[in-house]
């Protein structure tokens, strides 16, 4: 019995020391709120996300040029709301690494549509 209590104690000890409890990456999310009732309509951007593919609106960009394109599209109080729909098939590293680029850029509002 002794020994077993020893067995059970350095490997409670080895678990203990070699995990970490950190997280790798983590991305904010909010849910959507109601719309408030401004005068102003909000400038909208709307990103299609496929498993190889990312439009702006009607045209095919890359993500690097994702930043200046979203900042020649905002308002004139620098505000944009960004609407994002992944297409079936995309993977859910995919659309963190879109979140996390977009993350980067000021100003924007992030609203991730669910797919049908």
């Amino acid at each position: 019995m002794t020994s077993l209590i020893d067995v059970v104690f350095l490997l409670l000890m080895f678990f203990m020391l070699t995990s970490t409890f950190s997280r790798f990456a983590e991305i904010e999310l909010a849910a959507a709120g109601a719309a408030s009732g401004g005068a102003s309509q909000p400038v909208r951007a709307f990103l299609a996300l496929g498993p190889e593919t990312l439009r702006l609106g009607p045209e095919m960009i890359a993500p690097g040029e994702l930043p200046a394109r979203i900042a020649a599209l905002r308002a004139e109080d620098g505000r944009l709301d960004v609407l994002v729909a992944p297409a079936p098939g995309v993977t859910s590293q995919r659309l963190a690494e879109l979140l996390v680029l977009l993350r980067g850029i000021e100003g924007i509002t992030v609203t991730v549509l669910e797919g049908a």
